[in-house]
């Protein structure tokens, strides 16, 4: 399974950006699909995760309100729509994909499987 990620840049704060995370190599459906982030010497982060069907979705309360997952599996796409951009929410953003198709809560980085190359968000004036 490979896992691209794209659509960070640089974005002023209150603006918003989308994410896209590209599924290859087996069927997205297979798969939960979660975001993370991580900044320079921190522990990497859960942000959102979604269940295969988009049935459970979880986020963390950081982001609650502002961010929202969702996920195409015909286009074997997952998606992270931030809103209401802050200076903190500046990081590295992964997608990652764990090999139960269905969470019920959210989850450790150490619970995923694949990892995508991240892709920098900066959020700044």
């Amino acid at each position: 399974v490979q896992l691209q990620a794209f659509g960070g840049g640089l974005v002023q704060p209150g603006g918003s950006l989308r994410l896209s995370c590209v599924i290859s190599g087996r069927t997205s459906s297979s798969y939960a699909m979660g975001w993370f982030r991580q900044d320079p010497g921190k522990e990497r982060e859960f942000v959102a995760v979604i269940s295969w069907d988009g049935g459970r979705i979880y986020y963390a309360d950081s982001v609650k309100g502002r961010f929202t997952i969702s996920r195409d599996n015909a286009k074997n796409t997952v998606y992270l729509q931030m809103n209401s951009l802050k200076a903190e929410d500046t990081a590295v953003y992964y997608c990652a994909a764990h090999n139960f198709p269905v969470v019920s809560g959210p989850l450790r980085y150490t619970a995923m499987d694949y990892w995508g190359k991240g892709t920098l968000v900066t959020v700044s004036s």
